[in-house]
């Protein structure tokens, strides 16, 4: 016998076989010693009485078996109704039930499956109660929830494909904001970026970056015809122009408070590209100096959060991971379609080789294979003589080998042409001017 009052699981065994789930033990308490009776005492100083103290066994004589133990240290088994049974199951499963509610438990989960079922469900929740284990998120919990209420009811207006980026890195960045403290918006954070062949960078903290984000992101906003943060009348159209007159305005010095209205904004122009229709893809966003479609500036802002995130994490010493292949492959590519005009460029500014080979609009020029691999790698052919050539396979006089991420950094100006760590193969000339040009695409 237990000393919590039941048989032992070796005479249960016996009798109804082995149980299914092993019951908790009980308490000492749960044993209502007042009901067990005592053994009469002697009288004092008389004798015990006979047959008191058993016979002591010879070598011959066998070992007598142990005596039957009293009925009153047997736990009864109350027959309860199954609705009271399962009402039980919570307290048992917390080891909160009397010996006899125990037992009741125990022998109503032999024969009940659904009881069964429900009491190892409970059994492995207060598993779950312990404070010592890890109560952190799984990171890809929020990307299964949607999935899997979209997969269930899908939105009524999907966001666009081309918006799907944006969408991604804002709510990314969101959430890297949302785990950091009061002070840590203050820590200092330094954007750099390349300017004709040097590199140059700019100083400011992490509510300054937010706030960057929020006065080019209303470019889009305005294009849109949504409210523009830096207000109407004479505001300029170049990037730069617009961070220097934001953080120059009485928002200096930006805190936390900059947080919700860049998330709102955000909010704001994906919602309205959503409802706007196909044919806002194609509306002109300018930039000043130059003009991207809706979608290539929707992804050209994923692609600053991406970074300016990633400049925010090495500030407050964050893990910041890279986008997902798809998402990434598309900022690659938007990239490598602004190569040619920016070769260009640079080469009217005399910082490029002249052209060698100029050809009609449209037709194959030569070219240098840019080799992605990796993370949202791809192929793509870069027209070195014209923007309006078209990169041929076969007019190609130099490759150049690039992985996915790494391309990404030279593109936004955080490493320099020559400390790119590229395989190359063919013309020296086109390949350090397609490297350099990569290099030019970044800004403040």
């Amino acid at each position: 016998m237990s000393g919590d009052g039941r048989e032992s699981e070796g005479g249960e065994e016996e009798v109804r076989g082995a149980r299914r789930i092993p019951g908790p033990r009980g308490a000492a308490d749960d044993l209502d010693l007042e009901s067990v009776p005592l053994p009469p005492l002697p009288p004092p100083g008389s004798a015990a009485p006979a047959g008191s103290v058993p016979e002591q066994s010879t070598p011959e004589q066998s070992v007598p078996e142990p005596p039957e133990a009293p009925e009153a240290l047997m736990t009864s088994v109350p027959d309860l109704p199954h609705r009271v049974l399962k009402a039980l199951l919570g307290a048992w499963a917390l080891s909160a039930c009397s010996a006899e509610e125990t037992a009741a438990v125990e022998e109503h989960l032999t024969a009940c499956a659904p009881c069964a079922d429900e009491a190892l469900r409970l059994r492995d929740a207060v598993g779950l109660l312990h404070t010592d284990g890890s109560l952190d998120l799984d990171p890809t919990l929020r990307s299964r929830v949607i999935d899997g209420c979209l997969g269930r009811r899908p939105a009524r207006i999907p966001v666009p494909e081309w918006a799907a980026p944006y969408d991604a890195e804002t709510a990314r960045l969101d959430a890297l904001l949302r785990d950091i403290g009061d002070s840590e918006w203050h820590a200092p954070v330094r954007l750099r970026w390349f300017e004709e062949e040097r590199e140059v960078s700019r100083r400011t903290t992490v509510a300054g970056v937010i706030g960057h984000l929020t006065a080019v992101d209303g470019l889009l906003s305005a294009a849109l015809g949504l409210d523009d943060p830096l207000g109407g009348g004479d505001t300029p159209l170049d990037p730069t122009e617009r961070t220097e007159r934001y953080w120059s305005s009485k928002r200096r010095p930006p805190t936390r408070a900059v947080r919700e209205p860049w998330r709102a904004q955000s909010h704001e122009l994906i919602r309205t590209a959503s409802f706007a229709g196909r044919n806002v893809a194609e509306a002109s966003v300018s930039y000043g100096a130059f003009a991207l479609p809706l979608q290539d500036a929707l992804l050209d802002r994923a692609f600053e959060c991406w970074v300016h995130g990633g400049d925010i994490a090495d500030a407050v010493d964050y893990p910041y991971e890279a986008p997902s292949a798809a998402h990434l492959h598309r900022m690659i590519d938007l990239a490598a379609r602004l190569l040619p005009a920016a070769l260009a460029g640079r080469r009217r500014s005399g910082l490029a080789g002249p052209a060698k080979d100029l050809v009609t609009a449209g037709a194959p020029g030569r070219s240098v294979h840019l080799e992605i691999e990796g993370h949202g790698g791809g192929d793509w052919y870069i027209a070195l003589d014209s923007p309006a050539a078209v990169g041929s396979p076969e007019r190609a006089v130099a490759q150049v080998a690039l992985d996915g991420v790494e391309f990404c950094r030279l593109a936004a100006g955080h490493i320099s042409p020559v400390e790119a760590a590229a395989g190359q193969e063919g013309d020296r000339e086109a390949i350090r001017d397609v490297l350099f040009a990569t290099a030019s695409l970044s800004r403040l």
